[in-house]
């Protein structure tokens, strides 16, 4: 999985890990609290809530526990992106560049640590974003940019 904290974490769900390894592991409380709450079935938005904590302060207490491997997401609750949202990406994006779309999006999603098969529904905004870049003409950005916002609201 590529780095699943970037961009809008507030709809993505950790799950604790049980590690074999775990020896000597200190936490402080705020880590400790997160961590308790992360069941595999809230949403990072609905911790931060419930903990009455702001996305950034709980990002950083995230990025920390995962990077010692004390939670994961829980990739079945992971929304994630279909066939037909990729094959809207790629009709619109052909309209504005042609038929090199399609490697396009292929490279971008390799540059994102993704795979189009299992593309986390969180992150496709991002990716919306990085494609509008690479078209020159900016009327061509602009139509692009408005068709995927339309599919993006029916992700969301």
């Amino acid at each position: 999985m590529g780095d699943i904290f970037s961009g809008d974490i507030s709809r993505l769900i950790l799950k604790r890990t049980v590690r074999a390894d775990m020896g000597e592991v200190s936490l402080d409380s705020r880590m400790l609290t997160v961590l308790m709450e992360l069941d595999g079935k809230k949403t990072l938005g609905q911790v931060a809530q419930s903990l009455n904590m702001n996305m950034k302060t709980l990002r950083e207490i995230i990025n920390r526990i995962y990077q010692m491997r004390l939670c994961e997401a829980a990739a079945e609750s992971m929304p994630m992106l279909g066939r037909d949202f990729f094959n809207e990406l790629s009709n619109e994006l052909s309209k504005a560049m042609g038929p090199i779309a399609d490697v396009v999006i292929e490279d971008e999603v390799a540059d994102m640590n993704e795979n189009r098969d299992r593309f986390p529904a969180h992150r496709a905004a991002e990716l919306v974003d990085v494609l509008a870049r690479q078209i020159l003409r900016e009327e061509r950005k602009v139509a692009f940019q408005q068709a995927m916002v339309k599919k993006l609201r029916e992700i969301q």
